[in-house]
C-alpha cells in the first residue's frame, strides 16, 4: 500500500529562512512523489513512529545536507491532486537555515534549489506552496 493513493498520506514542510530573509524552495524532479517539475517549500513524508518537526529535520538533512532549527508551525492544508490521484494532508512550519552549504542529494527527486525572495519566487509553484505562501502573507502581512 502506498501513502497519498492507497490512504491519505501526511508530509510534513518548511519556509525555511536564511540570515538574509530569502526562502529556499527545490523543483520536484522526474521521480518526485507528486507534482514534478514544480517548484516547493521542501518536506517529506513522515515515518511510523516520527515526529512531525524529527521528520522535518531529517529530510532536510537526508535531501540537502542542511540543518534546520524548526519554528512555529504555520499551516495544516488538504493536499489533494485530483488529476493525479492523491491526498495529503500538509503541515508546514516555519524554520531558519543553521548549517550546511545546501546541494543536491537526491537528483532524480529533485532537480535545482535556491535561496529566493518571498517577492521574487520561481515558477511554476506547487499547491501546497502556494496555501503556505497564502497562509503566511496572512499571518505576516508586515513582512
Amino acid at each position: 500500500m502506498k501513502a497519498g493513493t492507497d490512504y491519505i498520506g501526511v508530509a510534513v514542510g518548511a519556509i525555511v529562512f536564511n540570515d538574509a530573509g530569502e526562502v529556499f524552495l527545490s523543483q520536484r524532479g522526474p521521480n518526485a512523489t507528486n507534482e514534478r517539475g514544480t517548484w516547493e517549500f521542501p518536506g517529506g513524508k513522515i515515518d511510523y513512529g516520527e515526529r512531525l518537526q524529527d521528520a522535518l529535520k531529517r529530510e532536510f538533512k537526508e535531501e540537502y545536507d542542511m540543518v534546520i532549527e524548526v519554528g512555529a508551525l504555520l499551516d495544516v492544508d488538504d493536499h489533494i491532486l485530483a488529476d493525479e490521484n492523491q491526498h495529503w494532508v500538509s503541515t508546514t512550519y516555519l524554520a531558519r537555515h543553521v548549517a550546511g552549504e545546501p546541494y543536491i542529494r537526491e537528483p532524480e527527486k529533485c532537480v535545482a534549489i535556491g535561496w529566493f525572495s518571498l517577492d521574487q519566487l520561481p515558477a511554476p509553484l506547487s499547491l501546497i506552496t502556494q496555501y503556505n505562501l497564502r497562509s503566511y502573507r496572512k499571518a505576516y502581512p508586515d513582512r
